[in-house]
């Protein structure tokens, strides 16, 4: 058999998705996440989803692993050796304030100061040699810091991104004496400028390493003990994966890859539509991330902050998060207004629906409250709660203290309250980067996601969005679906005038092979290896730089310095010809492309699929702004394609629910997506894209 499983952990649930290449067939599962540890989710979803492990021809994983591990600060402990005089430069920072406003604010650097060791060495900005580095310093920091019981090790030190010879050096000695393999060398990990963002990521690198390590290890003895004896691929926050052997290597090049696996089933899913231009949106149990898709393409970043004075300068997915899920708690602050999130409720105890012991009120409880959610289908519930119940939780921890008359007014002001959130974080991803949302699709998905995607593309203005087959469980289906992938940056930060192509040329020859040796070392079945070249300038004096994509071949000065001005155009319509540009950066990412998944399989094909007539279920009472309509619900997974749905409307499967607002209509596509015929909302001069 050739069965491929992608199983992505989210913060409530825990998704798979089993597709049999040979048959078509497909098969999913959703059980609760176990935070605890994320194997035990893991493989409570294969054994749902009955995989034969020994048969098992891949299994793709993406984890949250070390973003829960940064976020709630359950890291190793670290230890930094760094250039004298430098040990407080991860400390001071940017000197910006965790509030912009207000006197009040604390930042706690990763690594204690005492934990911060300098030794004598020191390489000028232009890699020039100005004092030997101090051998016996190195192995004196090492000694100490092993003393004081420090488990992973940084090694930071000026201007290593033009010269890494110390470092390397300072790595050779510490590796003798160090008695485990989380040694972070910072110059290895990234080659740029800026000492305190390559500092910060090194960091971050060796504070999740032995995390993740202990994970991947623990799940791999795991699969091995039930019989699976292929490589286990972990998704990356860049969108590509990378072989569980070697994962904890780069182990920071994991944080995000959850929501980076779901831009890239998004970009995957639309692009088989006809579909190039997406505003991706991912609502769970316990967030909603938001991403861009442009001309088919997903965007990357390499300015990510994971919170305040914790950003990771390695390429990854851009992804804006907001807590804004299904878990999602309602509550009603001191100033008397009512805000949802960004606490959650999570896996546990969850929702009051699910009935294991949560109290507060959260967005499935709003959604159940107003008929959109059908309470004898709701998963991972445990001891079901009355309607009344939650009705009643409802009024006593919101409706009350904001005066609101009844239930279905308080359920609705939560919604009302977290789409305009959602809708914010939207605004962010396309308008503030200077994108039209009217020329995107909204792609909705997540458990949650199709809940609300109708009424926030109402809000944006956006003319189409596009429910994927499988909504729920579409971060799995990115797991299949992604390629592996390695990304390279090296910095030359001089103006173009001053640079040395023969250096360009030979730093993107050197990046390719590189990436080429490390997928030869994975010894992962690929079809094709593609080779994407990006460089980052700027003008000088400025402090942004722009990013475009160039030809390896017969890269010039010339063509350097035309086609920044040509990015610059394209984003300011400005041309600034008396400012010289500077080349900041260049980066590579060598994809090994995996065969493709076949997007039809994703249907039920051992299913008769049905016209919409015949996947009638009956009706329900559904609250919508105009109040509660007797609402036709349809069992969605049955529909064939070409299949027309008149709002409003309910289309339930396992592991989502679709609310079609009254007057909307949409239509399943061959793939088995949804895709709006016509929206009201859409006002006579704005065209359907």
């Amino acid at each position: 058999m050739e069965q491929i499983v992608g199983v992505d952990v989210g913060g409530t649930f825990t998704d798979l998705i089993l597709i049999d290449e040979s048959s078509g067939g497909v098969r999913i599962s959703k059980v609760p996440s176990t935070p605890e540890n994320q194997a035990y989710g893991v493989m409570e979803a294969l054994k749902a989803a009955s995989v034969d492990l020994p048969a098992l021809k891949i299994l793709i994983h993406g984890t949250t692993v070390t973003t829960n591990a940064l976020l709630e600060r359950k890291i190793s402990r670290l230890g930094l050796i760094t250039t004298r005089g430098f040990r407080d430069v991860l400390e001071l920072g940017r000197r910006t304030r965790p509030k912009p406003y207000g006197m009040t604010g604390t930042f706690e650097c990763l690594i204690p100061r005492e934990l911060r060791l300098e030794v004598s060495e020191r390489v000028d900005s232009e890699g020039e040699i100005l004092q030997a580095l101090d051998e016996a310093e190195v192995r004196n920091a090492v000694k100490t810091l092993l003393e004081n019981g420090v488990e992973s090790l940084v090694i930071h030190f000026l201007h290593s991104y033009k010269n890494d010879i110390h470092e390397k050096q300072a790595e050779r000695i510490a590796r003798e004496l160090w008695p485990n393999p989380f040694v972070t060398r910072g110059s290895a990990l990234m080659s740029e400028y800026r000492e305190y963002e390559r500092g910060t990521t090194a960091s971050i690198n060796a504070a999740v390493q032995p995390v993740l390590d202990h994970y991947i290890s623990s799940l791999r003895d795991s699969l091995q003990n039930e019989g699976y004896s292929r490589d286990l691929l972990v998704m990356q926050g860049n969108g590509g994966t990378v072989s569980s052997r070697i994962v904890s290597e780069d182990a920071v090049k994991t944080v995000m890859s959850g929501p980076a696996s779901g831009v890239m089933a998004a970009a995957f899913t639309a692009g088989k539509s006809g579909f190039s231009n997406v505003l991706t949106y991912d609502m769970g149990g316990t967030s909603c991330d938001v991403g861009l898709i442009v001309g088919g393409i997903p965007q990357v970043s390499s300015e990510l902050e994971i919170e305040y004075a914790m950003p990771v300068h390695v390429p990854m997915v851009d992804v804006h998060t907001i807590g804004a899920g299904g878990g999602s708690i309602a509550w009603v602050n001191d100033a008397g207004l009512l805000q949802v999130g960004p606490e959650s409720a999570g896996a546990q105890p969850g929702p009051i629906c699910y009935g294991r012991g949560g109290s507060k009120p959260t967005m499935t409880d709003a959604n159940l409250v107003l008929g959109r959610l059908n309470p004898e289908k709701l998963l991972a519930v445990d001891h079901p709660v009355s309607l009344e119940t939650v009705r009643e939780n409802l009024m006593k921890e919101v409706g009350i203290p904001l005066g609101l008359k009844d239930t279905e007014e308080t359920a609705s002001a939560i919604l009302r309250i977290a789409n305009t959130n959602m809708a914010g974080a939207l605004r962010l991803m396309s308008l503030a980067r200077g994108h039209d949302p009217r020329d995107f699709v909204l792609f909705a998905f997540g458990g949650a996601g199709p809940l609300h995607a109708s009424a926030l593309a109402r809000e944006m203005g956006i003319p189409k969005v596009l429910v994927p087959m499988r909504p729920g469980i579409t971060n799995a289906v990115g797991c299949v679906a992604s390629d592996v992938r390695h990304d390279y940056v090296r910095s030359i930060n001089l103006p173009l005038q001053q640079v040395d192509m023969e250096t360009v040329r030979n730093t993107f020859e050197d990046q390719v092979r590189e990436g080429t040796e490390l997928i030869q070392r994975e010894g992962i079945d690929i079809e094709e290896l593609i080779v994407v070249h990006d460089v980052d300038m700027q003008f000088q004096g400025q402090t942004h730089i722009l990013s475009f994509t160039v030809e390896d071949s017969g890269v010039s000065r010339e063509l350097l310095h035309s086609a920044f001005e040509k990015a610059y155009w394209n984003r300011f319509a400005v041309e600034l010809p008396e400012i010289r540009p500077v080349l900041v950066n260049l980066h590579t990412a060598v994809i090994g492309r995996r065969k493709a998944v076949p997007l039809t399989s994703l249907m039920p094909l051992q299913t008769e699929l049905k016209n919409s007539s015949e996947c009638r279920k009956g009706t329900r009472s559904v609250w919508f702004e105009q109040g509660w309509q007797e609402t036709p619900v349809y069992h969605r997974e049955p529909l064939k394609p070409g299949s027309v749905i008149q709002g409003p409307a309910l289309l339930e499967q396992m592991d989502s629910t679709i609310v079609l607002e009254p007057d909307d209509t949409m239509e399943v596509d061959p793939f088995g997506n949804l895709i709006p015929v016509s929206y009201t909302h859409l006002r006579a001069h704005e065209t359907v894209l």
